[in-house]
């Protein structure tokens, strides 16, 4: 992994295994652009109990040449995210989907509408 990952955890102690599973999906996301500079990775483990109980809520912020995409996933809108896995997997896979439209846009591969 070449991206400098910064990643931190709020309401909640660290721990190895989440770490291992972030770094794991960073270097996925690098396998598909190659050009990120950062990546911040926020899991946060709010303490109260609204209606589904206690969700992560993930951000993620990456940095790539021409552009900042951030993710955020809000715990109120899926019930799977009292996982932390599945809401690591949820946040990842939207950022991977975000940064492989940056790459289309730069690559130039965008569809013009014809009327």
């Amino acid at each position: 992994m070449q991206t400098p990952l910064e990643i931190t955890f709020r309401g909640m102690s660290s721990s190895s295994s989440v770490e291992a599973s972030i770094r794991r999906w960073v270097a996925r996301l690098e396998h598909n652009y190659d050009r990120i500079q950062r990546c911040s990775v926020i899991v946060e483990h709010p303490h109260n109990h609204h209606r589904h109980g206690n969700a992560f809520h993930i951000r993620i912020d990456l940095t790539v040449p021409g552009r900042e995409i951030a993710v955020s996933r809000d715990p109120e809108r899926d019930p799977g995210h009292e996982d932390v896995y599945v809401a690591l997997a949820d946040a990842f896979r939207a950022a991977r989907r975000q940064l492989q439209d940056h790459a289309r846009i730069q690559r130039g591969d965008t569809k013009s509408h014809v009327a």
